[in-house]
């Protein structure tokens, strides 16, 4: 069933997105609890963490905006999402079913678009990494243009090439959303599959590529994992499929959580007697290195070593 058309100005869009969900949830009478600065707000058994008019699904690892969270958790599509945060939050929603009583459905990817136009512009224009590393994984067909809200896709495939993970990244200029695709696999989540013995694991893919693209000399040769989030189940699924790795180098983002995950994974690999290094970006994460590189000349020198 098609989707009816509403316009849509700016400041309408803008005035939905930032509606506080918190205050939101509060008038369906639903409750929530304070966890350090962000609140935590309960989808069936699971997790869902609050931060004004941003929300994360701890166990299913998506998020986004107050114009995301009605259309996920209250079954509207976009236009009913907006006319409902317009008119204040004032009605009722009927809640979603209790994720303990749905049946998970299967893997599938989302379907592509005819053409990726959105997603080049996205990655090349305003994330800056390289054409030449985008077509290496489009030619795979590990990146791509979905065909219903021109997300990009990065696909995760398990060593006999069959899909097993993909994470969705919003290209609209104000989009917020990212998320993993339900019922993916984590280990499998977006890789690429090298020759030699090194593996560069990321927090998400935008970081992975951008990595690659300020080192592109020989870095088809090299294993390199986005774990679309700080888990580290890729980073063992990749060692127990190619046993050629023995070098593992740890390249999470500049935060508290990136680099609490990093020592906790470093820690592993310490126990197993596995070589590792862990590889902190000058900004908050890589993508930001590569657009900002001005700080970057003096930390040059050591990557060329490794790489």
């Amino acid at each position: 069933m098609s989707t009816r058309y509403i316009h849509f100005t700016d400041e309408q869009k803008e005035q939905a997105r930032k509606t506080d969900i918190a205050e939101l949830l509060r008038r369906q009478g639903e409750t929530l609890k304070r966890s350090g600065k962000e609140l935590e707000w309960r989808d069936g058994s699971q997790k869902v963490t609050i931060r004004g008019n941003l929300w994360f699904h701890q166990y299913e690892r998506v998020g986004g905006d107050a114009v995301d969270f009605v259309r996920r958790f209250y079954n509207k599509n976009y236009p009913e999402a907006m006319e409902y945060l317009l008119g204040e939050g004032g009605g009722t929603l009927s809640a979603s079913p209790p994720i303990p009583q749905k049946t998970p459905k299967p893997f599938g990817l989302p379907p592509k678009n005819e053409n990726m136009r959105r997603v080049y512009a996205y990655l090349i224009n305003r994330r800056g990494i390289s054409r030449e590393v985008i077509y290496a994984f489009v030619s795979k067909g590990m990146i791509y243009e979905s065909a219903d809200y021109h997300n990009a896709v990065f696909v995760g495939f398990d060593k006999y090439g069959v899909p097993r993970h993909a994470h969705k990244r919003g290209t609209g200029s104000e989009s917020t959303f990212k998320g993993n695709v339900e019922s993916g696999l984590p280990e499998y989540s977006f890789h690429w599959q090298g020759t030699d013995n090194k593996l560069f694991l990321f927090e998400a893919p935008i970081d992975m590529l951008s990595f690659i693209s300020m080192h592109k000399n020989g870095w088809q040769k090299h294993n390199y994992a986005a774990s679309c989030g700080v888990s580290d189940h890729v980073l063992w699924q990749m060692m127990k499929d190619y046993r050629n790795i023995s070098s593992v180098y740890l390249c999470r983002d500049n935060d508290e959580a990136g680099q609490s995950a990093n020592k906790r994974t470093s820690n592993a690999l310490f126990i197993k007697g596995i070589q590792h290094e862990i590889l902190v970006p000058i900004h908050k994460d890589w993508n930001e290195d590569l657009l900002y590189p001005t700080e970057l000349e003096e930390t040059e020198c050591i990557f060329q070593q490794i790489i």
